[in-house]
């Protein structure tokens, strides 16, 4: 059985841009990047992004689509649109994932029928779109958290082929991540490796820095022969200079390929090392 991809994604080097993304990917020894499509002028330019994988060595293996609040206008309005883009991306780029949040309850048009589009989709361009859990939100008027996302901050609710696990979300959830992999059964196709304390917020700590079950999710995947990819989402913002960064994410690899069981762990660690220096 091939060993299971470790990507980086290249929202993990922020402030940092895409292009960095790859360059420490491929420093480091990921397998590849998930490009997260955002502000940066680097993470919407198919070319660009190309060169950047041929000129380091390292392919994309997800595409991110622009969900996020603050990415509303990339690319489109429509979100529609955005996952469309997403998709074409994917295919130019040979990603076999993209990576796409449930709909947010007021864009109602695009909640409805959701679900068919996502399948459409897939249907039409054999890119893998893996729907990801998400968590609740707490308004400051309100005394209790409440979902953005239609139907809910499940993906599973509504049923989809393909699934992306999020660990940091899991945890600002407080929900069982273990519980909501074995949901999404063999649609689980994407994991967005990171960790976070249980706080109402979006941690995206380094694996083993939280209260998260990364460990046990790892092996689970590796026994029960996983063919997605794992990609490292991790909060390196508050990093005091690159080395530093750069240390960090390869002690997040370090974590993936141990508990994948992939490899000698000691020349692992060793190449992590020297290059993070």
């Amino acid at each position: 059985m091939a060993p299971i991809q470790v990507g980086l994604s290249t929202a993990s080097v922020w402030p940092q841009n895409a292009a960095a993304g790859f360059q420490i990917a491929g420093a480091l020894g990921y397998d590849g990047v998930e490009v997260m499509v955002w502000a940066d002028a680097i993470s919407q330019d198919v070319d660009a992004l190309r060169r950047c994988a041929r000129n380091h060595g390292v392919p994309v293996l997800a595409v991110h689509a622009p969900c996020l609040l603050i990415t509303q206008r990339v690319w489109s309005p429509d979100p529609e649109v955005r996952l469309r883009r997403a998709v074409e991306a994917a295919m130019d780029l040979n990603a076999p994932t993209v990576v796409v949040h449930p709909p947010f309850r007021w864009q109602r048009r695009y909640a409805d029928k959701f679900s068919d589009l996502v399948a459409s989709l897939e249907d039409e361009s054999g890119v893998a779109i893996a729907v990801e859990n998400m968590f609740p939100v707490k308004p400051l008027a309100r005394a209790r958290s409440v979902s953005a996302f239609k139907p809910s901050i499940d993906p599973t609710e509504a049923g989809h082929r393909h699934y992306t696990i999020d660990l940091s979300h899991t945890a600002a959830a407080q929900e069982d991540a273990l519980a909501l992999a074995k949901r999404m059964g063999t649609g689980l196709k994407h994991v967005h490796l990171a960790d976070g304390t249980g706080l109402p917020r979006d941690e995206h700590l380094v694996p083993g820095r939280g209260n998260q079950p990364c460990a046990e999710l790892l092996e689970t995947l590796t026994a029960n022969g996983f063919d997605g990819q794992v990609v490292l989402e991790t909060n390196t913002r508050s990093a005091r200079n690159p080395a530093e960064r750069a240390k960090d994410l390869a002690e997040a690899l370090l974590f993936a390929r141990l508990h994948l069981h992939q490899g000698n762990n000691d020349a692992v660690e060793s190449e992590a090392s020297e290059s993070s220096r």
